[in-house]
């Protein structure tokens, strides 16, 4: 009886939601995000170089939606301490953002090294440190220099070496003041859209063959400087460096069809995580024998996709601190049937596709999926040994205004979805990061997608900024270390409806009675 009694009272928090787990752990920050090119604008300020940016969408502005480029942008590069304010207003801890390659190398080489530009980062590193937020510092996020596009960009082997000589320029003179880098961001997204199609810049268009190629390279690369990292400034410096790898939660369209759920993470997350986390330190297993299958039924005497020798796999094998996430949607998956002689449907043999049940945004791509974003940190967690994880990028565009009501639904729902993960099922989660701080110059979307938590009048010659709502949200859960529903805070200005009086009466014994009619229904009490 007493068994009984005591299943009725402890029933309805079992029940009734998981806000046990949602507290932020002591150490646990949030941030924002941004990319150079994305932001800063003074494309030819100074001695900066052309990058294949500049030039991609100069030449090509066609290719992007509305025609726009990059050269102001957000003009982060006169504005940055105006945007330090506002994070630190908004109570932020920390900020991910990107360097220039051809600002601070203009030649895109060390035999000039300009000054002003790296007199611009010391000087954003300086003023973040001043309002206490931690600089995240990306040292490449897709715009290299123009001339190396005209010796294949990430196809060209020579690439490691050119990166690598950067990297130690960066090191030398920004080393003291940075304590958590990234080296590339999303290597496999970045190879697919830039070398596998036409749209981003380089846009090379070799799918199958230039998006392996470019991945294979910027592994190498990312391998490289870790190691010089580790050889010549990690003892001094004493930082953390890594990598950013674009991951999606699958979820089978058969219930019971893990295979296609797993073959569709390895194809997607796994092909740049596996060979730098797993104790093989390769390429996944299935990659690598149904690419090799396609590619001999095409009539190659070769795998397009291309092997490592075991010193690049002893090299690129745990060459990461941490394991960087950008996550912003899910797929469903389903195996694609395949006959003998017939080659893999695009390699993997599994078709991805929507769930025209989630709900959208006004980006075409981005369904809002917030069970995803706790679905991929227990695959890390399964696939990778529970790595510490670092969530580098998650947003959500937003209606025009600044009443960002679906942003703020986008966010509380996927930091739901992570903190059930971290604190019930133990994924080791460090930090969280919202993309973006600004609306920016979103690629070949340019300027008609907003990801910002602060809209920008790009229409304005000042670039105004005006702090959209999810700020507000975002400063409260951020001094309450807890999350927190809007409609839980002061923003939340619709008042509820009334309770009816009788109801109101016998609203403390609710959860009594939901109990006992639970238990009557599963058979515990007759």
């Amino acid at each position: 009886m007493w068994k009984v009694l005591n299943l009725l009272w402890i029933l309805p928090g079992v029940l009734a939601n998981d806000d046990i787990h949602l507290k932020f752990p002591t150490g646990f920050t949030i941030g924002a995000s941004s990319a150079a090119y994305q932001i800063e604008g003074g494309w030819n300020a100074s001695d900066k170089g052309v990058s294949v940016w500049d030039s991609f969408v100069h030449e090509k502005n066609w290719l992007i939606s509305d025609g726009s480029n990059g050269d102001i942008a957000c003009d982060s590069y006169h504005k940055y301490k105006e945007d330090v304010d506002i994070m630190k207003n908004i109570g932020l801890k920390h900020y991910r953002f990107s360097l220039s390659w051809t600002r601070i190398l203009p030649t895109g080489l060390p035999d000039k090294i300009s000054q002003d530009g790296l007199q611009y980062y010391k000087d954003l590193i300086k003023e973040l440190r001043s309002k206490g937020i931690e600089p995240f510092v990306t040292i490449y996020h897709w715009d290299h220099p123009e001339f190396m596009s005209r010796l294949g960009s990430w196809t060209n082997e020579v690439m490691v070496e050119w990166f690598v000589e950067y990297a130690r320029v960066v090191f030398r003179e920004l080393g003291s003041m940075v304590k958590f880098w990234t080296t590339v961001n999303e290597p496999n997204n970045y190879c697919e859209q830039s070398y596998g199609g036409k749209k981003q810049a380089p846009g090379m268009d070799l799918p199958f063959f230039g998006n392996y190629l470019c991945l294979h390279n910027l592994l190498k690369a990312h391998a490289r400087v870790y190691q010089i990292y580790n050889e010549e400034f990690r003892a001094k410096q004493k930082g953390k460096i890594g990598i950013v790898i674009p991951c999606r939660h699958n979820f089978p369209k058969v219930e019971n069809d893990t295979e296609s759920a797993r073959i569709a993470f390895e194809f997607d997350c796994g092909w740049a995580a596996n060979p730098i986390f797993s104790k093989d330190g390769d390429y996944p297993a299935v990659m690598k024998q149904r690419i090799k299958e396609n590619s001999q039924l095409e009539g190659l005497p070769f795998s397009r996709l291309p092997e490592f020798s075991p010193y690049w796999i002893n090299l690129i094998r745990g060459s990461s601190d941490y394991f960087g996430l950008n996550h912003y949607t899910s797929k469903m998956v389903e195996p694609v049937p395949r006959n003998n002689g017939t080659p893999w449907y695009q390699d993997s043999g599994v078709r991805s596709f929507v769930n025209e049940s989630w709900p959208g945004c006004p980006t075409d791509w981005l369904r809002v999926v917030p069970e995803g974003l706790g679905g991929v940190l227990r695959d890390i967690k399964e696939a990778y040994k529970n790595p510490p994880v670092y969530i580098l990028e998650n947003g959500v565009s937003s209606y025009p205004g600044i009443a960002d009501y679906n942003r703020i639904e986008f966010l509380y729902g996927y930091m739901k979805s992570m903190l059930l993960a971290m604190n019930r099922d133990g994924c080791n989660v460090k930090v969280y990061t919202v993309w973006s701080l600004l609306d920016n110059f979103e690629w070949d979307r340019g300027y008609t997608e907003r990801f910002g938590l602060v809209e920008v009048d790009f229409n304005h010659p000042n670039r105004t900024r005006t702090p959209r709502l999810a700020t507000k949200w975002l400063s409260q859960i951020i001094a309450k270390g807890k999350l927190i529903k809007l409609q839980d805070t002061y923003l939340y200005t619709q008042p509820p409806p009334p309770q009816p009086q009788a109801a109101a009466m016998f609203m403390p014994f609710f959860p009594l009675i939901f109990s006992f009619v639970i238990l009557r229904l599963t058979g515990f009490v007759s």
